[in-house]
């Protein structure tokens, strides 16, 4: 959810001309990404277990990728960003989703 709103949040800086809202938008953006670094890491660290890791091989890769995205994410204002950020995030459910069958 909160990369969800990363995406929104700077398609609505970009489209501001109000110097107030701007302001605000980028420290809740800021707060968002440091968010999604948050839950990355939680799930990274307290859901997947070895026997994912051996099963998905790219499960580090995944996570170590969407974490620098996010990271990035934080200091742009650009949905570019925000869209492979959500798509990482997407890799990163998809195995998730795989591994509660």
């Amino acid at each position: 959810i909160e990369a969800q709103s990363v995406k929104g949040i700077m398609e609505k800086f970009n489209a501001s001309t109000d110097a107030d809202f701007k302001t605000r938008a980028l420290f809740i953006k800021e707060e968002r990404c440091d968010l999604v670094k948050h839950h990355l890491w939680v799930l990274w660290t307290d859901y997947f277990k070895p026997d994912h890791l051996k099963e998905y091989p790219n499960l580090n890769d995944l996570f170590w990728m969407a974490t620098k995205t996010a990271g990035e994410a934080k200091k742009s204002t650009d949905v570019v960003v925000a869209d492979r950020l959500l798509a990482e995030i997407d890799d990163i459910a998809e195995i998730f989703w795989a591994t509660k069958k």
